[in-house]
């Protein structure tokens, strides 16, 4: 991947959230570089089925800091991250783990990248906030409360 050190914004329009954080509707955003490639291939594969899903993730990979696995700070959203966020929509507090569509089974709370909330929350890093579209383009403020790794 070539975009080492990609930082565009895209729209810094912020929002109030609990506890006085902002939320912005592009935070800066930190992605591996072998996941960003694989997360390429998946969104381009899903264009046609899944445009809207395609179209944020394709976004977010372009704006995305591109590190090597060891240089990535350890509070980011990475693929197999067990992520706790908050929707501020709802207030609801909802723990994922996100993964590749193959392993996706929302009873189990395993979602995929390929969804709207998926791609929303892939990069972000802890106490980040992102304002974001759902499945049916409503905004949502998603903030993300903790990230931990299986590794």
């Amino acid at each position: 991947m070539s975009n080492t050190e990609s930082t565009a914004t895209g729209g810094a329009k912020a929002s109030s959230v609990a506890g006085g954080a902002k939320a912005t509707r592009r935070p800066p955003i930190h992605m591996i570089d072998n996941e960003a490639d694989s997360l390429t291939g998946l969104a381009i594969g899903a264009e046609e089925r899944l445009p809207q899903v395609s179209e944020l993730l394709m976004t977010e990979i372009a704006r995305a800091h591109i590190h090597s696995a060891d240089k990535m700070p350890v509070d980011v959203v990475r693929m197999q991250s067990t992520v706790e966020f908050t929707d501020g929509t709802t207030g609801a507090r909802r723990q994922v783990k996100l993964v590749y569509p193959r392993e996706a089974d929302i009873e189990a709370g395993r979602i995929s990248i390929l969804t709207p909330i998926g791609a929303g929350l892939i990069g972000l890093r802890e106490g980040q906030s992102i304002i974001w579209p759902d499945r049916g383009g409503k905004e949502r403020t998603l903030t993300i409360e903790k990230v931990s790794h299986e590794d």
